[in-house]
């Protein structure tokens, strides 16, 4: 853990709360140390950012890390769908990646 990166970036909370990056951020350093902060952290995300496409993957794998794949399941399908509306194709096919791990369907191409 480290506390001035975190105690720096609640001072950014404090400023926007409604800054996608900063609760990303705070979301990402809480994975390191703690799962439910983060976890609580990912779901403001979720629930208010829901085109901040680099959640999806991260909320997705928190869930598959504590078990709950179905929920898991429903973060990847969804994150798929923004960044396929967003454009972006990168986050889609590394979703599209875990989505298919998580169901079993990852093949290796040779």
């Amino acid at each position: 853990m480290n506390p001035s990166r975190l105690d720096q970036l609640f001072e950014f909370y404090k400023e926007d709360p409604n800054d996608p990056f900063t609760i990303y951020a705070i979301a990402t350093e809480f994975l390191k140390i703690d799962i439910e902060k983060s976890r609580y952290y990912y779901e403001i995300l979720l629930a208010n950012h829901e085109n901040y496409v680099g959640t999806y993957y991260h909320a997705g794998k928190l869930y598959e890390q504590i078990g709950e794949k179905d929920q898991a399941e429903k973060i990847y399908k969804k994150g798929m769908q923004i960044s396929r509306q967003e454009g972006n194709q990168h986050a889609f096919a590394e979703l599209q990646q875990v989505y298919n791990k998580l169901m079993g369907l990852d093949y290796e191409d040779d």
